[in-house]
This record gives structure tokens, C-alpha cells and sequence, in this order.
């Protein structure tokens, strides 16, 4: 059997390990420090916010219990939704303290960068670029 003259007529072969594997571990990650990161403006809240109420300390410690629960549902196909979605409520956890907000644009930024990743990773397999889809050459 003859080998295609064409780079580009080969089929693109799938990957050997799941390439999205990494990836979720890098968003589980991002939402376990984003959890503990809100924790500690907890005190941020009680010495320069005039205090913690029962409305913000509530909304401070449910946000960070969803994103720890949340960090190990990464396999679900709804996890890259549900972590967008947990940014929107630490952006409105400014209206408790800009603090929070501070926190919110930072972590958006991080999780914009996560996008560009992804975006990155399925482009690359795609064209057959992974390590994985490499066919070794014999």
C-alpha cells in the first residue's frame, strides 16, 4: 500500500491520552485557590469593610464551600460553564466589598487565560499537533 504523497490527505489520528485530562486539573486548581483566596478576604472584610455581616459572611464562605465542590466536578461537560458562571458572582462580591471585586477581575483574567489554553489545546488537536498524535516514523 502506497503512503499518500500529501501530508494533508492523512487522516488526523485521535490522541493516545486524554489531552484534556491537564487541563482540567490547571481549572480544579484555579478554583481551589480562588476558594481560598476568598476565605482570606473574609478578614480584609472584617477590619476594613466595618465588619462581616451575616450576609457577607455567608455569601463568602457558600462561594468558596460551591467552588471547592465545584473543583471536583471538572469532569462534567458543564464544568467550564459552571466555573464561568462562579466568576460572575465573585464580580458581584463587590457590591459586599471592592475587595471582592479586586478578586473577581483578577480571577477572570486567570480564567480568560484558561480560555486561550483550551482554545489552544483543540486546535492543536485538530491539525494532529499533540504529542500523543505524533505517528512514529519508521
Amino acid at each position: 500500500m502506497s503512503e499518500p504523497a500529501d501530508q494533508s490527505e492523512r487522516p488526523v489520528p485521535p490522541p493516545a491520552t486524554d489531552p484534556w485530562r491537564g487541563l482540567r486539573g490547571v481549572m480544579a486548581g484555579t478554583l481551589v485557590l480562588e476558594a481560598i483566596v476568598v476565605l482570606l478576604a473574609l478578614p480584609v472584610v472584617a477590619d476594613v469593610g466595618g465588619g462581616v455581616t451575616w450576609l457577607s459572611g455567608t455569601y463568602l464562605v457558600a462561594l468558596a464551600a460551591v467552588m471547592f465542590l465545584g473543583a471536583g466536578m471538572q469532569r462534567r461537560s458543564w464544568a467550564l460553564a459552571f466555573n464561568l458562571g462562579l466568576q460572575v458572582f465573585v464580580l458581584l462580591g463587590m457590591f459586599i466589598h471592592v475587595s471582592i471585586g479586586v478578586i473577581g477581575v483578577v480571577f477572570a483574567v486567570v480564567w480568560g487565560f484558561i480560555l486561550v489554553l483550551r482554545a489552544d489545546v483543540r486546535s492543536r488537536m485538530e491539525k494532529g499537533l499533540l504529542p500523543s498524535q505524533r505517528i512514529p516514523r519508521s
